[in-house]
């Protein structure tokens, strides 16, 4: 026994000797002789392998399994405990890259800390890798998309600077190693409808593939240097998304320089035969995807890889390349180095769900509460004794979380945050009603304990709005109002509206709490209500954050990262690409709250614009200086909004170019500046079948939204 014991750990020793000695294990050799030295190593059966995100491991070349499916939309998510910050649609509310990038420092310190965890448990399957299918960078064209509230709204620039802010604080800074490794998605042109993802043809014309979807995306990959990208489930102008080398391999790589790999939506090679149409089986499909440029295939045909060599639809060459390409992005995770080699390696997982982590998360969820509507009810009075709380967002928990979270220890309701900011209060509360109506639904004593409470109180808070049940990814509903995770029309439900007119009777001030992922038309709210409050999905300290606010000591200055209509009949039709009549650069229909607004509690004033230069040319700059000024009673936060307008017709009403949120005590001033370079301000070519800027005269604008224009100016493009 003795024997067999010492002849295994010397050939163990042995083993490990050689195989230090191989060039791929060696830490010191440049990235790309590894990644050779390796890919030449690996039969063609381990390389067809690396087509799944499910990739098993290969003990003889060490190569530990390893699944490239994880997410991180805003926090950690489906791995366990881990901090859960507001939906990306309240993170765009806070107009705040920097708030953004401390978010996603740490969301990557959680991410790091749980992946080594993990694989010291023997883990390393779904929601374990340290590559993040995050940030969704598609632009909310429509509010009826379930989906959207996963992304930065409805602004190309806003979603794109809020989304580099992010790729850059998870990938981290290393020179060699990265932190993580996130993933722009979904490319391209992808926002609904939801039961038709799997068969839809977009068909946007040439300029708003370019100025709308297409821009974001462009950010990322230059600006921010993600390093993966995901191509989505839906055809473009006839192509599958993830079989379109115009997107995947002309654009992406030709156009943009980008270096990283492309993995599918999950299952979207399935849809090449099963729903497009283009290929007859997985064979054909998965060599369309390969060739196209699409590296790692979540839920793929690995065994489709090498029949399809076979029937010469696709060369090993090709394989090699998409291989290849995944090989670099472990290398550059250090999968194939010691540990303590890796700074990342050394996070400790005391950080996941930290308590710093969650003052960050009630700092965002601070930030993202927007102002709709204040009558001077607002903030509550500190006199005031009686509050009736009444809704059916009040007290749920889950709702807080949006979609793709993690599971904080502790999730603050708006009835918990309202209760810790008003202890001196007595706080009563009642469901009221439910979501909405469904069959065999019975509202009547909901309704008249409500009632009954209110009759009691000095003021009611109404928490409402919607729910990610209701809109979200591919959900199995059929409701009133909802489809298939998309909605059906913008209204808040009617049993919610039913219950307010009751409580409207009653003669009390009633404040309007939403929590919802998108625009509502609240026309009805707006007009007879005193207050409204919108906190999206606030993450695990939403409700905290909502009670500050009530209470005055935190001031609102969230603004809107899209457009509320008035009502969904002002909408062009959903399945239609076509930016006319959408979002604030395109709408001429008066609306019900623009894109960009939000009030505080004080007050701003604006004045002193410069403008550097009357001309903006190639090797000239344009700087652009105003002073704000909080003339009101309240220290606050203000988001100073820059638009522009390029004269003609062919371009938008207006574009957000510039955003600062600046803090200032009251009675305080402070100059703001901003810089506009040549390339900011770009505008499709035909010539060019791309981007460019245009000469011409454009108008600028300064503001508090895209609907406040608080000062004017203008500056030729040369």
């Amino acid at each position: 026994m003795r024997k067999t014991l010492l002849a295994l750990l010397f050939s163990t020793a042995s083993f490990l000797s050689n195989a230090q000695q191989e060039p791929y294990l060696n830490a010191k050799l440049p990235l790309e002789t590894r990644v050779n030295d390796l890919l030449k190593r690996m039969t063609l059966e381990e390389k067809a392998l690396q087509m799944d995100n499910r990739t098993p491991a290969i003990p003889r070349l060490n190569i530990p399994a390893y699944d490239w499916w994880n997410e991180a939309l805003h926090g950690v998510a489906r791995a366990g405990l881990a901090t859960s910050f507001p939906q990306p649609i309240g993170l765009a509310a806070t107009f705040n890259e920097k708030g953004m990038f401390t978010m996603g420092t740490m969301v990557s310190d959680e991410a790091r800390a749980k992946h080594h965890q993990f694989a010291k448990e023997g883990k390393r399957g779904e929601y374990t890798g340290l590559t993040f299918y995050s940030p969704n960078v598609n632009i909310f064209r429509d509010p009826r998309w379930g989906r959207g509230h996963e992304t930065f709204g409805e602004d190309p620039y806003l979603t794109g600077k809020l989304g580099v802010a992010f790729v850059k604080s998870m990938q981290g800074d290393n020179p060699n190693y990265f932190k993580t490794i996130t993933t722009a998605k979904h490319f391209a042109v992808h926002s609904g409808p939801e039961p038709n993802r799997h068969e839809f043809d977009a068909r946007p014309n040439s300029r708003d593939l370019w100025e709308t979807y297409l821009p974001a995306f462009k950010m990322l990959a230059q600006d921010g240097h993600v390093y993966s990208f995901m191509c989505a489930y839906n055809r473009l102008n006839g192509e599958p998304c993830c079989s379109d080398a115009f997107l995947l391999t002309d654009i992406l790589r030709k156009k943009w320089g980008f270096k990283g790999f492309v993995a599918t939506d999950c299952g979207a090679v399935y849809d090449f035969y099963m729903f497009h149409k283009t290929a007859k089986d997985s064979v054909e499909a998965v060599a369309q995807a390969i060739k196209a440029g699409a590296d790692n295939q979540c839920y793929g045909y690995t065994s489709a890889v090498i029949p399809a060599i076979n029937r010469g639809l696709l060369k090993e060459s090709e394989l090699d390349t998409a291989v290849a390409r995944l090989l670099r992005a472990k290398f550059k995770l250090g999968v194939f180095d010691k540990e303590e080699d890796n700074p990342y390696a050394k996070i400790s997982y005391n950080v996941v769900n930290s308590e710093a982590h969650q003052q960050q998360a009630l700092q965002m969820a601070r930030e993202s509460i927007v102002l709709l509507k204040n009558n001077g009810v607002l903030p509550l009075k500190k006199s005031v004794k009686q509050i009736a709380v009444i809704g059916p967002n009040a007290d749920d928990a889950e709702v807080l979380l949006g979609n793709y979270n993690g599971e904080p220890a502790h999730i603050v309701t708006p009835l918990e945050g309202i209760k810790k900011a008003f202890q001196e209060a007595n706080i009563s509360y009642a469901k009221g009603s439910a979501i909405i109506d469904t069959p065999g639904y019975s509202r009547d004593a909901e309704f008249e304990e409500a009632i009954r409470l209110a009759k009691q109180s000095e003021v009611i808070v109404f928490v409402g709005g919607i729910s990610p049940r209701l809109e979200g990814e591919d959900l199995k509903v059929k409701v009133s109002g909802f489809l298939g995770g998309d909605k059906t029309d913008l209204n808040l439900p009617v049993v919610q509206t039913d219950l307010l007119k009751e409580l409207k009777k009653l003669g009390k001030p009633i404040v309007l709490v939403l929590l919802n992922g998108s625009a509502l038309s609240i026309n009805w709210e707006n007009d007879n209500l005193d207050g409204i409050v919108e906190t999206w999905y606030g993450g695990e300290r939403g409700g905290q954050a909502l009670g500050e606010v009530l209470a005055g000591t935190y001031n609102p200055a969230g603004r809107l990262p899209v457009t509320f209509y008035k009502s969904v009949n002002d909408l062009p039709a959903f399945e239609s690409y076509s930016m006319k009549d959408r979002t604030y650069r395109y709408v001429n229909k008066p609306v019900l709250y623009p894109f960009g607004f939000g009030l505080s509690y004080t007050k701003f004033d604006y004045s002193n614009l410069k403008i550097s230069s009357p001309s903006l040319t190639v090797a000239k700059d344009l700087n652009v200086f105003l002073t704000v000024n909080n003339t009101g009673s309240y220290d606050g936060y203000e988001v100073v909004q820059l638009y522009i307008k390029q004269e003609g017709d062919q371009f938008p009403i207006k574009e957000l170019k510039g955003f600062q949120r600046v803090h200032l005590k009251k009675g305080e001033k402070k100059t703001i500046s901003f810089n506009l370079k040549y390339t900011d301000i770009q505008h499709y070519v035909a010539a060019l079948s791309d981007l460019g800027t245009v000469k011409g005269k454009v108008k600028l604008m300064i503001g508090r939204s895209s609907a406040d224009a608080a000062l004017t100016g203008g500056f030729e493009i040369k």
